[in-house]
């Protein structure tokens, strides 16, 4: 849940489970075409959650390409974040939440993102379908106008890591965090870098992310995310300053 980090306050996850609003559908009569991506169904990611300048191990968080399926006619990427708070924090603030995205395999737009929250002993569970204008309700989903486009907060990682870099200066979407919509634009402030943490030591760029509501620049938030220079361009490290301190997601192992 990369991404989320600053879209979600960290989003911290429940254990993995089947999204009850899965949309099993009847395959749209024209296939859709996916764009090519550098991840794969069955990826899982893990990485440890160090909180503030004390490094305390604060949760860990788990992504995963869950499958590539059709969801109500469209051939989509069904991606998954979950987490926990372990030790010391969770005594202090037990969080157990899960976040789900299913997003277009054609152009990686959100079609739905769904909130399956746990925390303090309460439970929420919230589901969004990304719809435009005069579009129908759905009767198993909240109804989200957005504009075409629009990514959630799990989705744009992986709308991250499958940009062209090389030609693209810069990446700018509205992204969906659950509860606000913010106009984001990410940018390579690192073209080149070597990044150390438990999985190993990789030679690495670093996406510099700015988040702006209304116009206004969220000057509290800041967020960077190191990819692999390789084909798989692999998020190892997160370096983020949001509201409540300072955080790094680091990766522990490769796939």
């Amino acid at each position: 849940m990369i991404a989320a980090l600053a879209f979600a306050s960290l989003g911290l996850a429940q254990k993995s489970k089947s999204s009850k609003k899965n949309g099993k559908t009847p395959a749209a009569s024209a296939a859709p075409v996916a764009i090519p991506v550098p991840f794969r169904s069955g990826e899982i990611l893990e990485y440890r959650v160090l909180f503030s300048k004390y490094a305390v191990n604060a949760a860990k968080i788990e992504t995963s390409v869950v499958e590539e399926r059709n969801f109500f006619g469209h051939l989509a990427w069904h991606f998954r974040a979950i987490a926990h708070t372990i030790d010391t924090t969770r005594a202090l603030f037990a969080i157990d939440d899960q976040l789900d995205s299913y997003t277009s395999a054609a152009n990686l737009f959100s079609l739905q993102f769904e909130m399956y929250l746990h925390e303090q002993g309460k439970t929420q569970t919230n589901l969004y379908r990304m719809t435009s204008e005069g579009d129908p309700a759905p009767a198993d989903a909240t109804a989200l106008r957005v504009l075409p486009g629009t990514r959630d907060a799990i989705g744009f990682l992986y709308i991250l890591r499958a940009a062209d870099w090389q030609h693209t200066a810069e990446l700018h979407a509205p992204v969906f965090d659950g509860h606000r919509i913010y106009d984001v634009i990410a940018r390579i402030d690192t073209p080149q870098g070597i990044v150390d943490v438990p999985a190993g030591n990789f030679p690495a760029f670093r996406v510099a992310l700015r988040m702006f509501d209304h116009g206004k620049e969220l000057t509290d938030t800041k967020l960077w995310v190191w990819f692999t220079k390789d084909d798989a361009h692999t998020p190892v490290l997160v370096e983020a300053e949001i509201p409540f301190g300072t955080a790094r997601l680091e990766l522990a192992h490769l796939p």
